[in-house]
Parts: C-alpha cells; sequence; structure tokens
C-alpha cells in the first residue's frame, strides 16, 4: 500500500470509504468501530513509549519493560487487522487475508495475563487509576478498549437484526472475546508496571457518612 498523497478532499462533507471504495457516513457504526480501534492502538503507542522510558530507569532490569512493550506492539498489529475487518462490508467486498483474525491469540492473551499475574499482591478492593505515568495509562487505554468493544456490539447487533447473542451472521464473534479479554490485561499490566516501580497501589476505600 502506497500513500502518496494525504488528503483527498472526497471526505469533506462527511463520507468515507470502506475498504473496496463503499461510501458510507462517517459517524455510522461501521466507522465508530474501527475509529474506536484507531483510538486504542494511539493510546496503545503513548502508553509503549512511557513504558520504554521506564526501561532505562535502574529498578528493574530492563529486558522486563522491552518484552512488555514489544507485547504491546504486537497488539497494535492485531488491532490494524480488526480495523481492517471491521471496514469490510464483506456482503459487498471479499475479506483481505490481512484482515482475518486468528482466534489464538485470545489464548495468548489469557497466558499473558496469567504470568503477569501470579506475581502480583493480591487485591482486596477496587484499585484507583494513577501512581507511575505507565499505569495511569494503562488503565486509559482499558477504558478505550472498553468503549472499542461497546462500539463493535453496536455494530453487531446492527448486523445480526439487535440480537447480540446471534451466532448466525458472518460476524467474527472472537473478535468480542479478544477485547473483552484485553480490557483485563491491561488492568492487570497496569498493576504490574507499578509493582515493577515498587509504587503501591490506590484503593478504594468507602466511605459512610
Amino acid at each position: 500500500m502506497k500513500l502518496s498523497k494525504i488528503y483527498t478532499r472526497t471526505g469533506d462533507l462527511g463520507s468515507t470509504s470502506l475498504v473496496g471504495g463503499v461510501r458510507v457516513s462517517k459517524d455510522c457504526e461501521r466507522i465508530e468501530a474501527y475509529g474506536t480501534v484507531d483510538e486504542l492502538s494511539s493510546h496503545l503507542g503513548l502508553l509503549r513509549a512511557y513504558i520504554n522510558e521506564e526501561a532505562k530507569m535502574p529498578y528493574e532490569p530492563s529486558s522486563v519493560f522491552n518484552n512488555l512493550a514489544e507485547y504491546i506492539l504486537h497488539i497494535q498489529n492485531i488491532l490494524f487487522s480488526i480495523s481492517t475487518y471491521l471496514a469490510t462490508d464483506t456482503q459487498q467486498t471479499p475479506l483481505y487475508s490481512s484482515a482475518k483474525f486468528e482466534s489464538s491469540e485470545i489464548d495468548t492473551l489469557e497466558q499473558q495475563i496469567d504470568i503477569l499475574n501470579s506475581t502480583l499482591p493480591e487485591l482486596d478492593s477496587f484499585v484507583l487509576p494513577g501512581e507511575s505515568i505507565a499505569a495511569a495509562q494503562c488503565h486509559v487505554c482499558r477504558t478505550v478498549c472498553r468503549r472499542a468493544e461497546r462500539r463493535i456490539i453496536s455494530l453487531k447487533k446492527t448486523l445480526c437484526n439487535e440480537d447480540v447473542n446471534d451466532y448466525t451472521t458472518e460476524f467474527n464473534v472472537h473478535i468480542l472475546f479478544f477485547f473483552n479479554r484485553l480490557s483485563d490485561y491491561l488492568f492487570v499490566l497496569a498493576r504490574k508496571l507499578n509493582f515493577l516501580s515498587n509504587i503501591e497501589e490506590k484503593t478504594w476505600k468507602k466511605t459512610c457518612r
């Protein structure tokens, strides 16, 4: 793919092209879905930059942070493929091979969650986002991930005539499984980043009045 020209003027009045050239409104559910996935990837890029900065600090071997940053980059590549999938109306355009999502990525994500979680102290209350910059950004990614999941669910309901539990459509429901698991991963990763930085998490303390 060559991007020789950045602006085309074709979207000035509020429409854009899906994969294959089909024109749709920029505020339609399909655009909302993959646009929010794009937003998530951008936030993950910032998270990766913060993690790379943490790798320069003396309190933990840099390889630990480098491995985390590499997996975030891997997730960003997955999200790009998912965005391509969401930007394709398969009733009108064949799906590119690069847009196909491998369900094995869900298993890998669960393995990563288990590895990170096994080294963390048990929780007895809700975590308040914050403390290290990397962990705080990780929580931003987590909440954007949840919003992307909601946007994809809205798209699926439209494609399935409002039945979110309809599995007969061609929609790849494994994408929803992935986003549901990804938000869990980002939650655990935020805790891990604070743990690696020797920063104690703040938790919700219920107050009675």
